[in-house]
């Protein structure tokens, strides 16, 4: 038991000694290790101090390299100013001594001026003194005068009471005579005033209204040769070709085969270019032809134009139509201020403002009635300037007429959309270019939709008419034509003892035949007179139309 005891004793003592040399050994290794860390760590902190110090040094000698830049820098910077304002102040001296020397020689010129004015002022002093010095010589003539005139003065006042006692003399004698012819005649002098002069009066009243019914009679005769005269001469002098234009062009093919390029996979070409031109492409089986409709006429000849390139380019899909029609519209749009600085420059018009330049050149893609609207204008201003020059006018308002000639439809062809007449909205348009307001007169009543003020209003509207009543000048749609026609002998058949109305010669020409027992032939011309007034009311016709009211008489009778 005891040794039992003292074995455990040992084993207990043993483990303790042992346990104390791993510590002392496990503490050794430790220490080794913070010893290795340590000095790794020291290590670190001067390698760390290394770099950081070269990174220092490295700064310092960028700063360095930066700092002496800027210096460089802003020395250059600053040679730069310098220069720059020394070239300043010598390009300001140098304006300073152009301005001087500018000055100078205004200086001279006004010493110049003011040196011919002074002999100028000298000569008129020297022409005022001869003046005076002439004056005075004339004074002297007047007093001269003078003294011969009261001389005069003095022998007339003699001779007056001289002829005062002869008048005196001769009234008295007169008296008597007029007595002596009052026992004779029975008749006082008021008497026989009065019935001379009632005579008199008389016999001049019956001569003057003679003389003023001849007078009256022969100006409406002279007036109305005159007048078909100079509108004769004045359609002789213009001879003018007309143009129909139609709401459909038609754009040939050399192939068949290119309607279906044109057309497009599913249609996308044809529509793609009826959306960039606005106008209608008709294929159908016309051969060797494209049919292009469109109201406007300056859209169907941009489809035109780009179809015409298109089919020459070859190219035709959505993307290329688009482009080429920006391209055409372009071009369309300098050809249109073409033509109308070629038609201004051609009618010898100067001064028109551009936007009005534009809008005549738009006059040559419009058509009223199947007539050029451009060509109308042209020969409407040129007649009005032959109708001034035979009516005598001035050179000046010849011009003035044939350019209210040329401006009288521009409403026509405005951009802007508008619920105004045409003859309004050209009016508006003169007076907002600055055109004289005798043009825009002109313009505005050419449908007597305002008040002539001026002799050129009644002369464009004259042309006007002219130009566009002349035959085959302008053509109208059937339905249209026929139509008028109708309403033409609608409103004549209207009236009270109308028995039957004929539209003639195309409608220029109304023929009323009437029932004589209802009719007088006093009615007969009121009768005319109120259908043409009713015609000019409620009817919109080209020219004028002639009324003829037709009252006969008819007695028959049968032999058995």
């Amino acid at each position: 038991m005891d040794i039992g005891l003292g074995i455990i004793i040992g084993l207990i003592v043993g483990a303790v000694i042992g346990y104390f040399i791993v510590q002392s050994i496990l503490k050794k290794s430790y220490t080794n290790k913070l010893e290795d860390i340590n000095s790794k760590a020291d290590l670190e902190i001067k390698e760390a101090r290394l770099t950081a110090k070269r990174l220092v040094d490295e700064a310092s000698t960028k700063a360095e390299k930066i700092t002496s830049q800027a210096e460089n820098k802003n020395e250059r910077i600053k040679q730069k100013k310098i220069q720059e304002a020394k070239d300043k102040f010598n390009r300001l001296r140098s304006e300073f001594d152009s301005y001087k020397s500018k000055q100078m020689v205004e200086v001279k010129e006004r010493e110049m001026d003011v040196k011919a004015k002074e002999s100028e002022l000298q000569s008129k002093q020297d022409k005022y003194s001869n003046k005076v010095q002439k004056l005075e010589e004339q004074h002297q003539e007047l007093e001269q005068r003078e003294s011969d005139v009261i001389a005069l003065r003095e022998n007339l006042e003699k001779q007056q009471k001289v002829m005062a006692r002869k008048r005196e003399e001769l009234d008295a004698a007169n008296e008597r005579h007029i007595k002596e012819l009052e026992k004779v005649a029975n008749l006082s002098e008021a008497e026989a005033k009065e019935q001379l002069l009632e005579a008199v009066k008389a016999k001049a009243e019956t001569d003057a209204m003679a003389l003023v019914k001849n007078r009256i009679e022969q100006a409406k005769n002279t007036a109305n040769k005159e007048a078909k005269k100079i509108i004769i001469q004045s359609i002789q002098r213009m001879c003018a070709e007309y143009t129909i234009e139609n709401t459909v062009s038609v754009f040939n093919l050399d192939s068949d085969d290119l309607k279906g390029q044109i057309i497009g996979r599913e249609g996308r070409n044809i529509r793609a270019l009826e959306a960039a031109t606005g106008a209608e492409i008709v294929v159908d089986d016309t051969p060797e032809a494209i049919v292009i409709s469109s109201f406007d006429p300056i859209r169907r000849e941009v489809a035109r134009l780009a179809l015409k390139r298109l089919v020459a380019d070859g190219r035709i899909h959505p993307a290329r139509i688009e482009e080429v029609v920006a391209k055409v519209r372009k071009q369309l749009d300098e050809q249109i201020v073409e033509i109308g600085e070629r038609t201004v420059i051609d009618l010898d018009i100067h001064g028109l403002d551009p936007y009005l330049v534009k809008m005549v050149g738009r006059m040559r893609f419009r058509s009223s009635y199947g007539q050029n609207l451009l060509k109308h204008s042209i020969e409407t201003a040129n007649l009005c300037a032959i109708m001034a020059a035979e009516l005598g006018l001035s050179p000046k308002q010849a011009k003035m007429a044939k350019r209210a000639g040329l401006l009288h439809d521009i409403g026509k062809v405005a951009e802007e959309e508008t619920e105004l007449s045409h003859a309004i909205l050209g009016m508006k348009l003169c007076e907002k270019h600055k055109e004289h307001k005798v043009v825009c007169n002109a313009v505005g009543a050419h449908h007597d939709e305002v008040e002539m003020n001026n002799i050129i209003s009644p002369i464009v509207q004259a042309c006007d008419a002219i130009s566009g009543a002349r035959p085959g000048a302008r053509r109208e749609i059937l339905e249209s034509y026929l139509k008028r026609i109708g309403e033409l002998e609608e409103l004549a058949m209207a009236h009270d003892g109308v028995q039957k109305a004929y539209a003639m010669q195309a409608g220029r020409e109304l023929r009323v035949i009437v029932e004589s027992e209802k009719v007088t032939d006093t009615y007969a011309d009121d009768l005319s007179f109120m259908i043409s007034q009713k015609i000019q009311d409620e009817m919109q016709y080209p020219g004028q139309i002639k009324v003829t009211v037709i009252r006969e008489k008819r007695a028959v009778s049968f032999a058995r």
